[in-house]
């Protein structure tokens, strides 16, 4: 699947959920965060970033922090009751979310989502638009109803 596939899936998913969220599309890279607040002109505390962990049983869960900070797989562990987490690799973040690796949107997908508390703080965010040189720009409560998520500490 190419990029230009993975964001037309998201923009449909955003408009069949009747999503105030605004899909972006760009010529660079925003593949990380540091890029991204670089082309959108703003600072990584304005940015989600969704790490993908799998558990014993492969189940995929996502842990989104804001951009400045770090996920905790004890802190998701915990949320969970699980004893096991692992980072998953670029082909399985395909495999599993039908997305990108670098441009993984905060919802979208089968997972169980982890939000950080301190990312509710925020009026509005950006997010991983299905590709590497694509963005959501959305507000933190959109995500959580979006993908049915728990706020819950999962920051370091």
């Amino acid at each position: 699947m190419g990029s230009k596939d993975c964001e037309k899936k998201l923009k449909n998913f955003l408009i069949d959920n009747n999503s105030e969220g605004e899909h972006l599309s760009f010529d660079e890279s925003c593949h990380s965060v540091e890029e991204a607040a670089e082309v959108v002109g703003c600072s990584e505390k304005d940015f989600v970033k969704n790490i993908c962990m799998i558990d014993n049983n492969g189940r995929l869960i996502v842990a989104i922090v804001k951009g400045e900070d770090r996920a905790s797989t004890k802190a998701v562990s915990r949320a969970l009751s699980i004893e096991r987490l692992r980072l998953a690799s670029p082909d399985e973040i395909l495999e599993m979310t039908g997305y990108l690796f670098g441009g993984t949107p905060s919802f979208g997908f089968d997972a169980i989502f982890l939000i950080d508390n301190k990312v509710m703080k925020e009026e509005m965010v950006y997010s991983g638009g299905g590709s590497d040189k694509s963005l959501v720009k959305i507000s933190p409560e959109e995500i959580l109803k979006l993908n049915n998520g728990n706020v819950v500490r999962v920051r370091k």
